[in-house]
């Protein structure tokens, strides 16, 4: 069974990928996941709060030591000539690209415009074959307009894609009030992708303690519907590649994400779960799936449960709500 997939223009052998996590901060483990099947590997996200903390320290030693010795200026190079907090980031993405043949795709994290357009143009300089954008942001300021929110996002992109050669990909959140437009605008503004959806780690409370706890829960297979909807639903309708993430725990989800029309399937929670070599069963459990449905490629079956080819489209709008309804007794 042919498992070859393409995302964004690359070419993968398998269309299970690693999804941003700490597993991908270590090379060796990058090695281990192309070992096991991964078609790709997102490396963990660079935080925007992590280059502007790690900048404002350097900003500190040089004023002080620049009061105490004027001319040591001279040794200090500019801020924007100086890769502050990204010198191992971009050193893994070196060694991860001399280690394997799988495409390594860089991460960053942030919400604002300042500082992305230099850290993805050494994301792209080290070596990286495309870019993901996680723009983790919730809109708390209740003065901030639903226009100001999408701005900010086409903003980003269209600064990104105006800096880099290599694919870029968005990660975002399925808040968005009109998401297929809002899809449409982010294709126009440069995106190569989309990676649906952001997964927020939402706070919870201690009731004894009185604090914000901001403990992690792995995701669940029940998570997928809705991403698995909006893929469904955008599929042959933007030319843009889809990634599937969120509640990926086995090969049933992978192949549910590529009914609907992903061209991958992220996963980081199963391999926590179960280990780097998961990808190998998840990876064997596709291909069992696709021999018994007599699939010889994943192309042969990818998007047969979109919208757009399946017999009743409403299924993914108001009459299917009202059919699950009408069948709780």
């Amino acid at each position: 069974m042919k498992l070859h997939s393409t995302y964004m223009g690359l070419k993968l052998n398998s269309p299970i990928i690693v999804s941003s996590c700490s597993l991908s901060e270590n090379v060796e483990n990058i090695v281990k996941m192309e070992d096991n099947g991964a078609g790709a590997v997102v490396l963990s996200s660079l935080f925007e709060e992590q280059i502007r903390l790690e900048e404002e320290k350097l900003k500190g030693v040089i004023a002080e030591t620049s009061y105490s010795f004027p001319e040591a200026l001279d040794y200090f190079p500019g801020l924007d000539d100086f890769n502050v907090g990204v010198d191992d980031y971009l050193e893994n993405i070196r060694k991860a690209k001399e280690k394997t043949k799988i495409p390594i795709i860089g991460s960053l994290n942030g919400i604002t415009t300042e500082g992305w357009i230099d850290y993805s143009k050494w994301i792209e300089q080290a070596g990286a074959d495309a870019l993901e954008v996680n723009i983790f942001f919730i809109p708390g300021d209740i003065g901030m307009s639903s226009s100001e929110v999408e701005h900010r996002y086409l903003n980003i992109i269209e600064a990104i894609k105006q800096s880099v050669k290599i694919p870029v990909a968005v990660k975002l959140n399925p808040y968005f009030s009109t998401m297929g437009n809002m899809a449409l605008r982010m294709k126009n503004s440069g995106a190569d992708g989309l990676v649906l959806f952001n997964r927020f780690y939402q706070p919870d409370f201690d009731i004894n303690e009185l604090v914000v706890k901001t403990d992690l829960h792995y995701s669940e297979s029940s998570e997928i519907r809705l991403p698995l909807m909006w893929i469904a639903l955008l599929y042959g309708k933007v030319k843009l590649s889809l990634a599937a993430t969120t509640g990926v725990q086995s090969a049933v989800e992978v192949v549910k994400y590529l009914l609907a029309g992903a061209d991958v399937v992220m996963t980081a929670s199963s391999l926590y779960k179960n280990g780097i070599p998961y990808l190998k069963t998840m990876n064997k459990e596709l291909q069992d799936w696709m021999y018994m449905m007599g699939y010889d490629s994943v192309e042969a079956f990818r998007g047969s449960m979109s919208q757009q080819n399946i017999s009743d489209p409403t299924a993914f709008e108001r009459s299917n709500y009202i059919k699950i309804l009408e069948g709780v007794k």
